[in-house]
């Protein structure tokens, strides 16, 4: 379909005045559609709004493609529909940990692509550092607040990254110098350090 067929079709058939250069843009990714513009080209196009979509990162995304409304998901999660909206539009989860497992489940996400769509990342990458490069016991519960994962899971795996680590400074500092300086270092060599350290506690989680 070319794109003066794609904006006739939302016309026709949702009442939408799109021009066809506004479906250019969509396709070159200039300009993205609203939510009910996405479900309706959809629609014309015959196909899942997650068809439409890049892999998701946020939780609008998540959400749109797997057709699910804000009142339906906020339902589920025992929100009122205001609440989540909010949380959508600041991209900060403000829910319990029953409400992360149950987000998670209805969006099909992992605990990685949760911590992304909430943006913890950050957050879990400096308690990582320090559990690794200090007394990992300390760091068990505020790593398990973060991530929707078993406590014991949780634990074992920060025992364990610990343990890794430690022997790999010793052994071959393939984790380069030590992981305070590493950690503290601005720029790209600091950013490396702490995506390794999420990345391995994800790896050895199984996820």
């Amino acid at each position: 379909m070319a794109p003066g067929h794609v904006a006739y079709g939302l016309g026709a058939q949702y009442g939408m005045r799109v021009t066809a250069e506004t479906v250019m843009a969509w396709e070159r990714g200039t300009a993205l559609p609203g939510e009910r513009e996405l479900m309706a080209l959809a629609g014309v196009l015959w196909c899942a709004p997650a068809d439409l979509l890049a892999a998701a990162s946020t939780l609008r995304e998540h959400r749109v493609a797997r057709d699910l409304t804000v009142d339906d998901l906020a339902r589920t999660l025992g929100m009122t529909a205001s609440a989540y909206q909010r949380i959508e539009e600041s991209g900060r989860w403000r829910g319990n940990e029953r409400q992360a497992v149950a987000l998670c489940d209805a969006l099909g996400m992992s605990a990685a692509q949760f911590l992304t769509a909430t943006g913890r990342n950050e957050e879990l990458a400096g308690l990582l550092t320090r559990a690794v490069t200090t007394r990992w016991q300390a760091y068990v519960r505020p790593v398990d607040k973060l991530v929707p994962l078993e406590r014991i899971l949780v634990q074992n795996v920060l025992e364990q990254l610990h343990v890794d680590y430690q022997a790999l400074m010793v052994s071959t500092l393939s984790w380069n110098t030590t992981g305070r300086d590493r950690a503290g270092t601005a720029g790209d060599e600091g950013r490396e350090f702490l995506d390794q350290v999420v990345e391995e506690f994800w790896r050895t989680a199984g996820i």
